[in-house]
């Protein structure tokens, strides 16, 4: 159902059987909503099962960690009031006294031992960071202690990734892992949640509408955390960007996280509409099958030119960045170099790019033994990154140009990750981000060998680059910070020298609202309900 159909009523009602199987009161019929809308739609209601903006987005307002981000992404206590190091490897964390989930069941360190626990299953893409935060321990019922193999110096950051589910109700709904996503398991948590956040869901139609409503017993409000005044938040998507925009301009939404760059310009000019930009964390590449002798998607037989390194090379030199940035982005992007959400770590020698050279790219292929190109199908979503259709289609016709014949395989992102999933892919574009600038957790589960433990689970090409992961084992264990980011930077020097990745750019994030809606821009493009004012 678009967005431009019957519109919504401005105060919205709660029926009373979805509020006491919730545990709260009816909606007062005066309740601030936010109508939110986007290109596509969260994955799963499964903390656990995806690790995607959208998704994490919306399950951190019903879900919680132990520590939680701040408006500056700054780490800050949450379900832990408090921590602290007893040593090298063991860390103790008090929790807060008082918590309940949204279903009435008392917070305690049971749920955060059944959480970590099921955060590592292999049905997880959060198990690299629940396995690097070690083996938690019950001390009380309010204390618990966190043993690591070695040595973590992001300890907090790992933390700051797993939510915390309750024991009681997993296995009531017998949901103790988490949901197989690739392979479209149906559970409860797929459409149904009970967290202890500053919001309760109350309904979720896959592609249709998730709805949200305030939690008014969420320990943050008393902390002074729950600053704006949403009471209930309709996230809905909207797939078409002229139908998304029409909503916006007319009233029928109060907020677009991801409006069309062309469009940018026209809405800042409209009254009544404002547009908000800031640069995401967040890298969006290639990656390139290079473990199969032959490729899926390719007219090449018996063997993988992308397994050579001056193939990879000819096309990084065939894309001419600056055009995409002008003409595609529209100034909405920070072309780079660096397979890195964030420049913070960088260096100039990392950022730079292999220049646009359309004669260097057909002399590498010809070296490489393909004179006269090949073809091949470039993988990719049409509703998760800003324009990401439209930059592979112009990618597809410059690599064209130095006779790699490109032909554009577009999807939802409902579709295009459980696919990249299955490796069923030879070329793909993907962004990576999130809240956190450490090298880290770009290193181990992108730039990492695949090993079915949480190293490499994001690195669908299958490639190993042995520097990489010599330097990734020094940098998870390694407390020296200076000498840390020396080898977070070799790490990151040796994917550029070997290709492994194409890196295009950083996204800047433009939001457009109605004049009367504020709300922070995070750099994770996180949009946090509680944070936000509708007049």
């Amino acid at each position: 159902m678009h967005a431009s159909a019957t519109r919504p009523p401005r105060r919205a009602l709660a029926t009373a059987a979805l509020a006491a199987l919730l545990g709260f009161a009816a909606l007062a019929a005066d309740a601030v909503t936010l109508r939110w809308a986007g290109r596509g739609d969260m994955q799963t209601t499964d903390p656990h099962s995806q690790n995607e903006g959208l998704t994490n987005n919306v399950n951190s307002l019903v879900y919680e960690f132990l520590v939680q981000r701040d408006k500056n992404l700054g780490l800050i206590p949450s379900l832990a009031e408090s921590w602290t190091q007893v040593n090298p490897t063991t860390w103790r964390f008090k929790l807060r006294p008082g918590v309940k989930f949204h279903d009435g069941t008392p917070f305690s360190a049971d749920d955060v031992l059944f959480s970590y626990e099921r955060a590592k299953a292999d049905t997880s893409q959060l198990r690299a960071y629940a396995n690097a935060a070690g083996v938690p321990k019950k001390i009380d019922d309010l204390t618990v202690e966190f043993t690591t193999n070695g040595p973590n110096p992001i300890m907090l950051e790992h933390v700051a990734t797993i939510n915390i589910m309750s024991k009681a109700w997993c296995e009531k709904n017998r949901c103790q892992k988490p949901q197989n996503f690739a392979a479209k398991e149906d559970m409860i948590t797929a459409r149904a949640a009970n967290g202890t956040g500053p919001y309760a869901l109350v309904s979720r139609q896959p592609d249709v509408k998730t709805v949200l409503k305030k939690n008014p017993d969420w320990w943050g409000i008393k902390a002074g955390l729950f600053d704006g005044n949403i009471d209930d938040v309709v996230y809905t998507p909207i797939v078409s960007d002229a139908t998304r925009v029409a909503a916006l301009i007319s009233g029928e939404v109060d907020l677009i996280n991801d409006p069309p760059p062309q469009d940018v310009p026209r809405l800042a000019q409209t009254p009544n509409i404002k547009v908000i930009e800031g640069v995401e964390n967040r890298i969006v590449f290639l990656g390139m099958d290079q473990a199969r002798n032959e490729l899926l998607y390719s007219s090449v037989k018996g063997k993988n030119p992308l397994k050579d390194v001056r193939v990879r090379q000819a096309l990084y030199h065939a894309i001419d960045i600056d055009a995409i940035q002008k003409n595609t982005m529209r100034g909405l992007s920070r072309p780079t170099g660096a397979i890195l959400p964030s420049p913070v770590t960088s260096t100039p020698e990392i950022e730079r790019r292999l220049p646009f050279d359309r004669d260097r790219a057909k002399k590498l292929l010809a070296d490489a033994g393909y004179p006269s190109g090949f073809e091949v199908t470039l993988d990719c979503p049409n509703n998760r990154y800003v324009n990401d259709e439209r930059i592979c289609q112009a990618i597809a016709a410059m690599w064209s140009q130095v006779g790699v014949a490109t032909r554009v395989n577009a999807m939802p992102r409902a579709l295009y990750f459980p696919k990249l999933e299955k490796t069923d892919t030879s070329i793909y574009m993907l962004g990576w981000g999130g809240a956190s600038t450490d090298g880290i957790f770009t290193l181990q589960p992108v730039l990492s060998t695949w090993n079915g433990k949480g190293d490499g689970d994001f690195n669908y090409g299958r490639y190993s680059n042995a520097k990489v992961d010599e330097l990734t084992a020094k940098v998870k264990v390694n407390m020296n910070q200076p000498e840390r980011l020396a080898q977070i930077r070799e790490a990151l020097s040796a994917q550029n020298a070997e290709v492994n990745l194409i890196p295009l750019h950083r996204q800047v994030i433009p939001w457009a609202s109605r004049g009367n809606f504020s709300v922070p821009h995070r750099a994770d493009n996180f949009v946090t309900p509680y944070w936000a004012t509708l007049k």
